[in-house]
């Protein structure tokens, strides 16, 4: 009797702890694609704008370089029906989720959506709280691939709790679906929620206004600032687990050529995702070439996923490091002075982890080769703007 009750335990707590994973082999380079939010928010958004915006990626070149996620945000779900099943938004998504969903496959990408682990999403809308399996079981049943899952009216809520429950129900669902989550840093979550989730905000959100302001980028938490909130947390991330110090603001508010380039080419040395948030139907040329940049987006994809991290701080000028799977280095040297600045590169005598022997120096913006670590090099890098080289064997 008590072999069999034994075993009876085993068994469940067995079957208990198969249920409680997240989806592996998801998301085993930093998540790319496009998400709705900084350009639509919420009166914005609508079924018409989401199917343009897949048509975009497929057609301007984004799904080429490795975007694949249209990723619906905020304002797309109005109530619940009596078995707590979410009820669409039909004057905004007339069609439906699972028509919009089959549609962005279509186009051989994939397709994201939002909700919020409280009684109510960010804009006032229903929350998952209390309702975690019907929300689970409706993103498997239309094909869903991605969940951005907020933070907002959560108070009393524990957050560890909160997301590894909607973590086992995704998984107990079936479909295999990143799981964002997006509780802003709050709670640490680089240090609980490798086994939870497969990116996770660090930050608050992004100013999308940032401008230079003193000594900082914005007057909220300008993109720089979030650069500075991602030192030492480079131990965290990796393949399938990743710090998101939150979406790109390239493409909005005009924001100027140097900025966008130097924001841009950050998240891809901190293996940040990346997640548009401009109007892809509309962009210059500058941010198109920006955002669709193949030898930058080659270090944020690359294989041995790395997070960069700072190897030299001389207060406005920086130099970043971010080791690469067949043993090149990319270096970032980083102006955050309102002026330009010369800097005489000694290669030997900068604190490069794993730097041995001579690498050629390619200019990655540039998309030439300038020299070797063999020799001296001065550089003039613009007021607020970056070079970025990649050392090759």
């Amino acid at each position: 009797m008590k072999t069999r009750i034994f075993f009876l335990l085993l068994t469940f707590f067995l079957s208990k702890e198969m249920a409680a994973q997240k989806f592996d082999n998801l998301a085993m380079t930093p998540p790319m694609g496009w998400n709705s939010w900084n350009s639509f928010q919420c009166d914005g958004v609508n079924e018409t704008v989401i199917k343009e915006m897949a048509d975009a990626m497929a057609e301007k070149g984004f799904k080429e370089v490795g975007y694949e996620y249209i990723v619906i945000d905020d304002c797309w779900q109005i109530g619940r029906d009596e078995n707590g099943y979410i009820i669409v938004d039909k004057k905004k998504f007339p069609s439906g989720i699972k028509s919009l969903v089959d549609y962005v496959h279509s186009k051989g990408l994939k397709f994201g959506i939002y909700s919020d682990a409280g009684t109510k999403t960010c804009a006032g809308r229903p929350g998952s709280k209390g309702f975690e399996r019907q929300d689970a079981e409706i993103y498997a049943k239309w094909d869903v691939d991605y969940l951005k899952y907020d933070w907002c009216h959560t108070e009393g809520q524990d957050a560890i709790a909160s997301y590894t429950l909607m973590r086992d129900e995704l998984f107990k669902a079936g479909r295999p679906i990143v799981f964002s989550i997006c509780e802003w840093g709050e709670n640490k979550p680089w240090e609980w929620a490798k086994d939870v989730g497969h990116l996770w905000r660090t930050t608050l959100d992004i100013d999308m206004g940032a401008r230079y302001d003193g000594n900082i980028w914005g007057n909220l938490i300008g993109w720089a600032d979030l650069v500075d909130m991602q030192v030492g947390l480079e131990k965290y991330a990796g393949p399938g687990h990743w710090n998101d110090p939150d979406m790109l603001a390239v493409g909005n508010n005009n924001m100027p050529e140097n900025e966008a380039r130097a924001h841009f080419s950050m998240w891809c040395m901190l293996a940040a995702p990346l997640m548009a948030g401009n109007d892809l139907r509309e962009m210059t040329p500058v941010d198109h070439n920006i955002l669709t940049n193949k030898e930058l987006i080659a270090l944020n994809q690359d294989v041995l996923g790395k997070q960069g991290f700072k190897i030299e701080d001389f207060g406005n000028f920086e130099i970043w490091q971010k080791p690469l799977a067949n043993g090149d280095i990319s270096i970032c040297f980083f102006n955050r002075e309102t002026t330009n600045k010369t800097y005489e590169i000694e290669w030997a005598n900068i604190k490069i982890k794993g730097f041995e022997g001579n690498y050629q120096v390619k200019d990655l913006w540039k998309n030439a080769v300038v020299g070797a670590t063999d020799s001296k090099m001065s550089i003039d890098v613009p007021s607020r703007d970056v070079i970025v080289f990649r050392l090759m064997k």
